[in-house]
């Protein structure tokens, strides 16, 4: 009876204990050759959609795009650049000349997870005419 009553407090106490809840906050882009820096003529475009855990800093990725000059080259998440200015990669997306769509998982650093977050991540998709990047697109919740 004793260990019975121990046990219940115990699954008791447990249930109550606050836990840090993980929030996935989800981010997309369109991406175009506009949106490159400096900008491309392509008739390129597509989408990204990156879900983030905040607390584990896991992402997951799928990009689609199409129209593009040639076969992609690349695909990268960049980090620490607004729209407007490039940045390094921060992420590789898939392996070399990747094909639509990637799919796939990632961890983020603190300072890239804060990048994201202050709308300073962006994705883009190069080609060997458009080595910078063909199309691209600043990630925003």
């Amino acid at each position: 009876m004793r260990k019975t009553a121990l046990v219940i407090g115990l699954l008791a106490a447990a249930a109550a204990w606050p836990c840090a809840e993980a929030a996935v906050v989800n981010y997309k882009a369109n991406l175009a050759g506009t949106a490159e820096v400096p900008p491309v003529q392509t008739a390129g475009k597509g989408t990204a959609a990156i879900n983030v855990d905040t607390a584990t800093k896991q992402v997951s990725y799928r990009i689609e795009f199409a129209g593009l000059s040639g076969p992609s080259a690349a695909a990268h998440i960049h980090c620490g650049a607004a729209a407007g200015a490039n940045a390094g990669v921060a992420v590789p997306l898939g392996a070399a000349n990747p094909t639509s769509p990637i799919q796939g998982t990632a961890t983020l650093t603190d300072a890239q997870l804060a990048d994201l977050q202050s709308g300073k991540c962006y994705v883009n998709v190069h080609t060997a005419a458009n080595k910078g990047g063909e199309i691209r697109g600043q990630l925003a919740p």
